[in-house]
């Protein structure tokens, strides 16, 4: 990151904005040991003060947090910018549309998900770096350009009701490539390309027998103009009329537009590019869509004895079930929830998917399944990505079951009336984090009675928080369980999930599955 600064100019200022402190302090030791300064902020509102009062080049910016979220921040970094282009990355477990939407609203120039890929943080501060720069460049540019323009520096000519030049300032002799010499006296018309040359005699001869203006008085207007040796490029002109001693005269004051028009154009095709870049990635994320999807809905899931319910925090969920019946009529079932949110969390649930339906629907015991989960995930996730996951295998006859669960909330064995019989604890790592041999997957047997009914979640539903920051937690989980028959329950947790966060959106995907009642 350093060797992109320009000489003689300071590290680049980041501000980083996010309510977690582990985010903050992750953040700031990998944005110093790229060189840059780092400023902190807890909340959007300390943000937006941490700006008046550092002036960042760069911020880092998080979505959902308290005090003032991420976009409010935005709108008022942004105002209190003015024409500054500050740049705004935010970063964020919400990636669904609309969330994209409202960034970009807010003034948001670029979008990250959480969790963080760092490597794809670095380029694309790189990136924003290399444009900043840039930006910074034109500012300096049209700032000189209007320190030039304010002591009359731009090309000035005046010419009479023939179209001879009268006069011209110093800066006509820079844009044409003339000197003064060769134009006094000539008409101003070998300052213009065809067809313009060939027009303006004729033009400023109806005007001055009274016709109607089509350039004088009518503001800055973009033509072109020729230089001495040939080359034709954009001008602003702008033309009044005035008279000295009865004679008309008319004044005219030039710019070249060389460097704004080829801006625009730079600008018009950057945002080609970026309309090109969204059309290919709404295209890959359906894609996407298209092979998750095809890959968990299948038929076991439309197993009498299987019910379930998924919600995701953003277009993908991280959190996948799965149900299939082997040979015997043995019953497997999958929940399964992948570290973060979105599109990296649902490919990472792929490989779960596969080995789950093509082992369980053979009839593999569930300790080899979960083996050969663990082991293609620990061969292909990167470091810090795992799958938590709950697996159960009821046999045919619905008097025993095999369960193994790891990282997800405690399995639940609620009897006929929906009072929790049973609670399978968590007691193994998530898949993908260390090496298992298959002798080691310990599986729970337990013995079950008519009437029991399994519960798998994931942790997305007992942490959801309502606007007041209140979790939903496991005493309303239970009463919502119990307060219906077994065939409603499902709806009876939705219903009462709906009911307490009250509108809020949720932070995390929340999946949630019954098995039975059995027996």
């Amino acid at each position: 990151m350093t060797t992109e600064i320009p000489a003689g100019q300071k590290p680049l200022k980041v501000l980083v904005v996010d309510d977690t402190a582990t985010n903050r302090h992750i953040l700031e030791v990998f944005l110093r040991k790229l060189g840059l300064d780092v400023v902190l902020a807890e909340d959007g509102a300390k943000g937006v003060a941490a700006y008046e009062s550092e002036a960042p080049d760069i911020v880092i910016m998080d979505v959902m947090m308290p005090v003032m979220d991420g976009f409010e921040a935005t709108r008022r970094i942004k105002a209190l910018a003015g024409e500054r282009w500050i740049p705004v990355l935010f970063l964020s477990a919400l990636d669904n549309d609309d969330s994209l939407v409202a960034g970009l609203n807010a003034g948001g120039d670029d979008y990250l998900p959480k969790p963080v890929n760092f490597v794809v943080l670095d380029a694309k501060l790189r990136s924003l770096a290399r444009a900043l720069h840039m930006q910074r460049s034109l500012d300096d540019e049209r700032d000189r350009a209007a320190a030039i323009s304010d002591n009359l520096l731009d090309g000035v000519i005046t010419i009479n009701d023939a179209g001879l030049m009268q006069s011209c300032n110093p800066a006509v002799e820079n844009i044409f490539g003339y000197e003064q010499g060769e134009m006094i006296g000539k008409n101003v018309s070998i300052l213009m390309p065809e067809p313009y040359r060939s027009e303006h005699d004729g033009y400023l001869a109806h005007y001055v027998k009274g016709g109607q203006p089509r350039i004088l008085g009518v503001g800055q207007r973009a033509l072109f103009g020729q230089r001495k040796n040939g080359e034709v490029f954009p001008l602003d002109l702008g033309v009044s009329e005035m008279r000295v001693a009865g004679n008309r005269q008319f004044v005219g004051v030039l710019h070249d537009a060389s460097e704004r028009v080829a801006a625009d154009t730079q600008l018009r095709e950057n945002a080609e590019r970026l309309q090109r870049y969204h059309d290919n990635q709404e295209a890959a994320t359906a894609l996407a869509q298209r092979i998750v999807a095809s890959q968990m809905q299948r038929d076991g899931l439309n197993d009498p004895g299987v019910g379930y319910w998924l919600s995701s925090a953003e277009n993908f969920s991280g959190d996948i079930v799965a149900a299939t019946r082997g040979p015997e009529g043995d019953l497997y079932v999958l929940l399964a929830d992948a570290t973060g949110h979105g599109l990296g969390a649902a490919i990472c649930t792929l490989p779960v998917l596969s080995v789950f339906y093509s082992m369980g629907e053979t009839g593999v015991v569930l300790s080899w399944i979960i083996h050969e989960i663990n082991r293609q995930l620990k061969a292909t996730l990167p470091v810090g990505h795992f799958v938590a996951a709950t697996m159960l295998c009821v046999a045919a006859n619905g008097k025993q079951a095999d369960v193994w669960v790891g990282g997800t909330p405690d399995l639940l064995v609620l009897d006929r009336g929906g009072r929790p019989r049973r609670r399978v604890a968590s007691a193994n790592l998530p898949l993908g984090i260390d090496t298992i041999e298959a002798g080691e997957v310990a599986c729970e047997k337990l013995e079950l009675e008519p009437g029991d009914q399994f519960v798998l979640f994931s942790d997305g539903l007992v942490e959801a928080e309502n606007a007041a920051g209140e979790s939903f937690g496991y005493d309303r989980l239970l009463t919502a369980l119990a307060s219906t028959a077994a065939v409603e329950r499902l709806e009876s947790v939705k219903l009462a999930l709906a009911h307490h966060m009250d509108q809020t959106p949720p932070h995390d995907d929340v999946s949630l599955m019954l098995v039975g009642p059995l027996g």
